[in-house]
């Protein structure tokens, strides 16, 4: 593999570029997007990249280096990159399918209109994102930083956040379905006008329930709740009685 392939651009197949500083070979536009198909990327250095519109379909990339790099509309299909950091990278439209991301990191990253589908997300640091409108469909954030994040007006549908950190989250008419925030942290979370009947909220800290202020919860949801602060909640006293004589 040489440093003029890469530097050219267009299709790079089942190449070994593990533990390679990358930056000089990729820091310019090139002559034809970038196609990383089936390659070793592990622990890779790309910081600073051009990748607009590169695609990766089946890379190993654990512990790559993709700070500062420009990888609008870029697509990551498949593969893993467990532990890579994206600090920094532009992202914007850039869609990642399938793709283990677990323990990356991502702060500061401009994410706007970006889409991780069925991603494993686990342990992710995504504080201090820039940007707006990406999304999560079906990703798993279990223990994810996800400290200020905004999910504004987006259907939740698939996602576990179970022990993700979510305080100071923006979820305002958020509509969740098959979801999950087992023992998330939710302190300073906003869920005005959220509906959370396809959630399971397990057994949410009484410290944290004026958080859910303003959100639509079922009848077993608002037992559960009630039950937490230590409230009972009984028929009334027309129910208990039974109907009266005829």
């Amino acid at each position: 593999m040489s440093a003029d392939d890469l530097t050219a651009g267009g299709e790079v197949r089942g190449a070994d570029l593990a533990d390679r500083d990358l930056r000089a070979d990729l820091e310019r536009e090139p002559a034809a997007p970038r196609v990383f198909a089936e390659c070793d990327l592990t622990r890779a250095d790309l910081r600073g990249a051009h990748l607009v519109g590169a695609v990766f379909e089946g890379c190993r990339m654990d512990g790559a280096q993709f700070d500062e790099a420009a990888l609008d509309s870029a697509r990551f299909l498949g593969g893993g990159a467990a532990g890579a950091r994206f600090t920094g990278a532009e992202c914007i439209g850039t869609a990642f399918d399938r793709v283990d991301l677990a323990n990356t990191e991502w702060a500061r990253a401009v994410l706007t209109e970006a889409a991780f589908t069925a991603c494993r997300m686990t342990g992710a640091e995504l504080s201090g994102l820039r940007g707006i409108g990406y999304a999560f469909p079906r990703c798993n954030l279990m223990l994810a930083r996800l400290k200020g994040v905004s999910l504004r007006g987006q259907e939740i549908t698939g996602v576990r956040m179970d022990e993700a950190d979510l305080t100071e989250a923006d979820l305002r008419a958020t509509v969740w379905s098959g979801s999950r925030l087992r023992g998330a942290t939710l302190a300073g979370a906003d869920f005005g006008d959220a509906d959370l009947r396809g959630a399971d909220l397990g057994e949410i800290d009484p410290a944290d329930v004026v958080v859910l202020r303003g959100a639509t919860v079922s009848p077993q949801q608002a037992h559960m709740l009630l039950a937490g602060l230590g409230i009972q909640m009984l028929a009334d006293a027309a129910e208990q009685s039974g109907p009266g004589p005829g």
